[in-house]
């Protein structure tokens, strides 16, 4: 609970702090195991530090302390924003509110900063930056969540033709206290959810059913976590008219100033929606159902991970996967982000101030979003 309340900066930061408490303070787990736990969740969809601390979680207690770590570091930034939206639901939604106009411009340096990261880490030859391209071009001529899942597939699919497998890692250096008859229910249940919820929000109509169904999606389509998850919430909840435009962008600004993972931007999500359910019961349903994929998945391979880690086919897989991940997140840095943030000149200038703010003078995240936020109130009185 403490680093859910501390972890500020984002998914490379609570790396950071897992880190230090769990190697060096706690001695649960050494070097090289959290290194393998680490490369087990970049490897698989889900928020990866979420899934890094739940591993971590049942390496030491089982599912029950991988559910137990979860809910102490998910928790305090959901109610935090669950906080957030009903102020809103207080004080209005006005777009033409200054602060609020701040809060969709601190998206587009956030947004920016992390696409660059990953596009230099992810995109470093001409083969992965073109998939990335094309990943971005096909997403924003086609912005349905088919839109964004099928080139990822296409994208895993060429990856495991064009790129050689590297070197075969060595054996985990931790005991996982979880049966492989566990991990395979895991599995099942995962792959049984994410095929058979489409059909069956086909057949049936249920709002409840259909909320579950697009938050659960997101969170198991999407590889890396934190902002790659924008496309598909956007494609899930803006395009049948569950929340506007306005909302979703000025939520996910106020999403950087609260500790903890950036998918409990679902939490805010599901309590703005206009459709019920919505309120608490549409935010507690929206956040377990965004996080559920990253935990099952985290539990089940946890067995089978040298299993899995050693199959070249399936790391070359992941290296195209990755590439289109990148280019989801440059579709989605165009719109939503840019498209609901830039209209005139004094817009980009801030967003350009915010932008320097957090890479040069290396101001804390939370810290960018209010002085954006006063900003944008200033500019809109101009």
């Amino acid at each position: 609970m403490r680093l859910g309340l501390t972890s500020f900066g984002g998914p490379i930061a609570h790396l950071g702090y897992f880190h230090e408490e769990y190697v060096k303070r706690r001695k649960w787990v050494d070097e090289q195991s959290y290194a393998d736990l680490v490369a087990l969740c970049q490897s698989l969809p889900g928020p990866t530090s979420s899934m890094v601390g739940s591993a971590i979680g049942f390496v030491r207690g089982g599912l029950a302390g991988g559910l137990v770590h979860w809910f102490g570091f998910t928790v305090p930034s959901a109610l935090a924003l669950i906080a957030f939206a009903y102020g809103l639901g207080v004080v209005g939604t006005a777009s033409g509110a200054g602060w609020l106009h701040g809060l969709k411009l601190v998206a587009v340096p956030v947004v920016a900063l992390a696409l660059w990261g990953m596009a230099r880490s992810l995109c470093p030859d001409r083969e992965r930056a073109t998939m990335a391209i094309l990943t971005a071009i096909v997403a924003l001529a086609w912005p349905t969540a088919a839109g964004q899942i099928l080139p990822i597939a296409a994208a895993g699919l060429i990856g495991w033709w064009l790129f050689p497998p590297t070197n075969t890692p060595q054996s985990l250096h931790i005991r996982v206290p979880i049966s492989h008859r566990i991990g395979i229910v895991c599995w099942i249940i995962f792959f049984g959810l994410l095929l058979l919820l489409p059909l069956v929000r086909s057949i049936v109509t249920s709002q409840t059913l259909a909320v579950f169904d697009s938050f659960y999606r997101a969170g198991a389509l999407v590889f890396g976590g934190g902002h790659v998850v924008l496309p598909l919430l956007q494609a899930g909840v803006v395009a049948p008219g569950w929340v506007t435009n306005e909302q979703f962008v000025a939520g996910y600004g106020a999403a950087q100033a609260v500790p903890g993972p950036l998918f409990t931007f679902s939490a805010y999500l599901g309590f703005v929606m206009g459709p019920e359910p919505n309120g608490l019961a549409g935010a507690t349903l929206a956040l377990v159902a965004i996080f559920l994929p990253g935990i099952l998945m985290t539990a089940g391979s946890l067995p089978f991970w040298d299993l899995l880690r050693t199959r070249a086919g399936f790391q070359s897989a992941i290296r195209g996967i990755n590439a289109a991940v990148v280019g989801l997140l440059l579709a989605a840095f165009y719109h939503p982000v840019w498209t609901s943030g830039i209209f005139k000149p004094l817009d980009f200038g801030l967003a350009l101030f915010s932008f320097g703010l957090l890479v040069f003078w290396k101001l804390p995240p939370w810290l960018v979003v209010v002085l954006t936020a006063v900003g944008g109130e200033i500019i809109s009185r101009i």
